[in-house]
């Protein structure tokens, strides 16, 4: 009896992801600046849109470029305190558009995007904000505030 896996397309991904982690620690040093193509590469391969993360005293920054999307397309979630996730229900529209003609080359995507953002540290959905101006969306999150030490009890 064959057994037939549930997911075939789950170990092709995963194969490529291991391929690509791979390929990355390859060529890593030969890229300036501390930014590897491949890094660059692997968004566009798993349908996810490039994002900046970055953080100050109080708030963490995430910044992503979405190009001719439009404002009421995007949703921002912060799952729990440390992923926030962003998704874009519609990108450019390329279905139809493609159909009867032949391509010399054809990146651009099209349908849902989806992008599960890890943060650096534990934020909070208080006094979040975010602005989408010129197709780049800016989400603002506080971080949570913890207390360095606890207090002992004494018995």
């Amino acid at each position: 009896m064959i057994r037939r896996r549930r997911y075939p397309f789950a170990l092709l991904w995963n194969e490529l992801d291991e391929m690509m982690a791979e390929w990355e620690s390859r060529v890593q040093n030969t890229v300036a600046a501390g930014v590897s193509f491949p890094s660059m590469v692997r968004p566009a391969l798993k349908r996810e849109f490039r994002v900046d993360v970055r953080e100050d005293m109080n708030e963490v920054i995430v910044i992503a470029d979405l190009p001719g999307i439009d404002k009421k397309d995007v949703v921002i979630r912060l799952i729990n305190p440390m992923n926030l996730e962003m998704s874009v229900a519609g990108v450019t529209e390329s279905g139809d558009e493609t159909k009867g003609h032949e391509y010399y080359t054809h990146e651009r995507l099209s349908g849902a995007m989806r992008r599960i953002v890890s943060l650096p540290e534990e934020v909070i959905d208080e006094e979040a904000s975010a602005t989408f101006r010129n197709g780049v969306l800016e989400v603002h999150l506080r971080k949570a505030i913890s207390e360095s030490g606890s207090v002992i009890p004494i018995n």
